[in-house]
């Protein structure tokens, strides 16, 4: 399939490590609650199916680059997709965030789960993905995504959201083959899953640990990174971003082990410290607090430049620490896209 020739390579030349004029910036959830016209579908339809109807994903997709104008867009739809897929009831709750009525309680019910025909079940993921690109019409790079193994398993075993997923951990301690059984078959569907993007249309991809910070060094080694070099392995032929939030411990693992062209970075870690652990071997992401987006726009684009003078503007893609929050007024996310294209005047 052919789509239209691309204007915009800032981002894709800042995952390929190439020199560029400034960093590109795009923001985690930049498709999403804090944007009016987002809230404008968002009443008219249920979550899943803004996610599952080809034609909304897209529409929301592209707000953003209309509205706030990031160098890159990312899917709208939900790390969720793929215990749908492997057969699970996910509810989106408002007020409380996901909900699996029928999570993961045994070792026979992680046994049972079989990653089978997940491409075709999220045939909706791929046929959004090709509209957008079509959409787009080569303004900006689309970037497909997945959530993590160990991510997706928290809410496979835990059923909901939690500060500790305490019950997720427990279950690895309790069970040492079932809960390996599990991890490898959502390692099967995602890879698949991140595949078929590719094959619709997707021009990078982005893997979202997000509870990876949740497990000690050790645990992370055994629960995490196995599984996220198995998917970076998988999808080597495509600029991929590894975003293990919160295991600043693993960085330079991740950085020498692992096939990614860039790494993602929270607030919790400097950009000082993620240099000196990974070199020029990839390409860093982040990592500038969402709460941060709330100060004075003066003072909100003094810290965004201070950023990017400690990353530097090669190998570095500025974006949040993690997720874009519905209060964000749009006007300072702007002045944040703003800043940093300011930057190569300073």
């Amino acid at each position: 399939m052919a789509f239209a020739e691309l204007k915009n390579d800032l981002f894709l030349r800042a995952l390929r490590g190439e020199e560029v004029p400034r960093p590109p910036v795009w923001m985690m959830r930049q498709a999403g609650r804090y944007l009016p016209e987002y809230m404008e579908i968002a009443r008219k339809y249920d979550f899943f199916t803004r996610c599952e109807t080809p034609e909304l994903a897209c529409e929301i997709t592209v707000q953003p680059i209309d509205i706030v104008k990031t160098d890159a867009a990312i899917l709208f739809s939900d790390i969720l997709v793929i215990p749908q897929a492997l057969g699970f009831e996910v509810q989106m709750i408002k007020g409380k965030g996901p909900v699996l009525p029928g999570h993961i309680k045994s070792e026979e019910a992680a046994f049972a789960v079989l990653a089978e025909d997940i491409p075709a079940k999220l045939d909706y993921v791929m046929k959004a993905i090709t509209l957008t690109r079509q959409t787009l019409n080569g303004r900006v790079p689309l970037i497909g995504f997945a959530g993590a193994p160990w991510t997706i398993f928290c809410y496979m075993v835990e059923g909901q959201g939690s500060k500790s997923f305490s019950l997720a951990k427990k279950f690895c301690y309790q069970y040492p083959d079932s809960a390996p059984h599990l991890m490898k078959e959502i390692t099967r569907a995602s890879i698949e899953y991140l595949q078929a993007q590719v094959q619709a249309g997707a021009q990078a991809l982005q893997v979202f640990d997000s509870w990876a910070g949740l497990l000690s060094p050790e645990d992370f080694n055994e629960w995490s990174l196995p599984y996220l070099l198995e998917i970076s392995a998988a999808i080597s032929n495509t600029p991929h971003i590894l975003f293990a939030k919160g295991a600043w411990y693993g960085l330079e693992r991740m950085a020498f082990k692992s096939q990614a062209s860039a790494l993602g970075l929270g607030w919790d870690v400097s950009p000082e410290y993620a240099r000196e652990k990974v070199g020029d071997r990839v390409s860093l992401q982040g990592n500038f607090d969402p709460a941060k987006l709330h100060l004075p726009i003066p003072e909100l684009k003094k810290q965004v430049h201070s950023m990017i003078r400690r990353f530097g503007k090669q190998r570095y893609i500025a974006n949040l620490g993690h997720g874009m929050t519905p209060d964000i007024p749009v006007d300072h996310a702007k002045a944040f896209v703003e800043a940093i294209k300011e930057s190569e005047f300073f």
